[in-house]
This record gives structure tokens, sequence and C-alpha cells, in this order.
């Protein structure tokens, strides 16, 4: 036996060694909890943050409006407005244009 040839036991276990090396490399990029999931995972966590705070706006813009038409609190303005926009109500001073 030559010393200098590494024997078949020595490239299979090289080999195996290899092999593994690059399955939990690949894992950790690209698998189920890996860099590239955890960047999409971010990404859209931002996405829903925005949307939350998007929806926390309309939702207080809502209250605001349900707010200065109840009974407590009566917007004349407001309650005008959407008599022209639900009713169609026109004064008979004025004029429309269409």
């Amino acid at each position: 036996m030559n010393p200098h040839r590494p024997s078949i036991g020595s490239l299979m276990i090289f080999a195996l060694a290899l092999t593994l090396g690059g399955y939990f490399t690949f894992a950790a990029v690209q698998g189920d909890y890996g860099v590239f999931r955890r960047v999409q995972i971010n990404a859209e966590a931002e996405a829903l943050i925005a949307e939350r705070d998007r929806l926390r706006a309309e939702l207080a813009e809502l209250q605001n409006r349900t707010l200065r038409l109840s009974d407590a609190y009566l917007d004349l303005d407001l309650l005008d407005e959407q008599l022209r926009d639900v009713l169609g109500y026109v004064r008979a001073d004025e004029l429309v244009i269409r």
C-alpha cells in the first residue's frame, strides 16, 4: 500500500463530511428557518405593521365622524355634508352644475 495514497474509507468520510456541510449550508440559507426566509418574514412584518397603522388611522377617523353625528355632540357642518351627499339635498338659493 502506498503511504501517499489515502484509503477508500478516508475518502468516503471526507465525501460524507463535505455532503453534510453542503446540506447544512444550504438549509441555513434557503431552508424554512434560513436567512432568506428571515428576510421574507421581516418584510411581511413591516407590511403588516404599515397596514395596521393605516387601519388604526381609518378607525380613528370613523370614530371621530361617528361622534360628530351622535346625539351627545352634533356637528351641523358634517350633518349638512351628509344630507347633501346621501339625500341630494340642495338649498333654494344654490345652483347645481352637473
